[in-house]
């Protein structure tokens, strides 16, 4: 466990993943303002990103008094890239997060979840239900609309020619303009510096490529009609996560993952989930709209 660099709000965390794989895994923790102890949050991002999406929210809660842990992902940011790509799933994920929980000595945490690291606590209220003590969903549900999952997997692990800050840029800009309409020259530099980490004197997209495999649907067998498997029903895990224990889901309004209608059922499955959608923001809300912090506000308000 190391130490912030200089004028950080953070410190740098290193643990062990679980298993025979051991490798080196990282997050930053912003310590939690003076005040009475309260829960810890534990920030988790979508599939090519890193913990910099949470540079904005996490100083704002630990600010209130909670610890906040920005986790990358095994693959992303500081963590280890796995030499096994079919280890990229969610339940790989969700063992690592409860590695860290165990090597900090935390019992349970608040969960903040944008899409993929939504479903990456699906798994640990499965594994582990004591551990979560709330949650948040960030534009994610059991069910990914078919269209979403189209475009981010048509990108996903595939390699760009990026010379300048200015080419990142314009490339955050280019994959990500369908969720962003509003945005500008100065958000997509912004965007382009979490998505990017600078090697070699030139930007380079901060993930290992190899995590699209695990993504790639099993080849047929052979044989005259063969299928491929059904996807996973991940409406238990929902209604698991759901079941007594503060809940939001946050909705981009025009988000093309979590359609409308799958939050329409999801709302029925759980009535007593929070609900909050951020206009003109597609897959997935930056947690830095004003919408999604007073939902998170209100959540953790009602969270222990």
């Amino acid at each position: 466990m190391d130490h912030p660099l200089p004028d950080s709000p953070w410190a740098d965390r290193f643990w062990t993943a679980p298993g025979p794989d051991g490798l080196r895994l990282h997050a930053r923790d912003y310590a939690a303002a003076s005040g009475p102890a309260r829960v810890p949050v534990v920030c988790l991002h979508g599939l090519t990103r890193n913990a910099r999406d949470f540079e904005s929210l996490a100083p704002h809660i630990a600010a209130k008094g909670r610890r906040v842990l920005a986790v990358d992902v095994r693959g992303r940011g500081g963590s280890a890239w796995d030499p096994q790509p079919m280890r990229y799933v969610p339940a790989t994920y969700a063992g690592d997060v409860l590695a860290l929980l165990d090597a900090l000595g935390i019992g349970r945490a608040v969960f903040v979840g944008t899409s993929m690291g939504g479903l990456i606590t699906m798994t640990v209220a499965a594994f582990r239900p004591q551990a979560v003590a709330a949650a948040v969903l960030n534009d994610i549900g059991p069910e990914l609309a078919p269209e979403g999952l189209q475009r981010i997997t048509g990108y996903t692990g595939r390699t760009a020619e990026i010379a300048t800050w200015a080419d990142a840029a314009d490339y955050a800009g280019k994959l990500n303009a369908v969720a962003f309409p509003h945005y500008g020259p100065e958000q997509w530099m912004a965007f382009a510096r979490r998505l990017f980490v600078e090697k070699d004197g030139r930007p380079a997209l901060d993930y290992d490529p190899a995590i699209a495999v695990a993504m790639k649907p099993p080849p047929k067998e052979s044989g005259e009609g063969a299928e491929p498997p059904p996807p996973v029903d991940l409406w238990p895990l929902f209604k698991g996560l759901a079941a007594n224990r503060p809940l939001l889901t946050i909705r981009g309004s025009i988000s093309d993952l979590l359609s409308a209608d799958i939050a329409a059922r999801m709302r029925e499955a759980a009535p007593a989930m929070a609900y909050a959608e951020v206009p003109g923001v597609g897959h997935a809300p930056m947690l830095d709209e004003p919408e999604a912090v007073a939902a998170i506000d209100a959540l953790l308000e009602a969270a222990p």
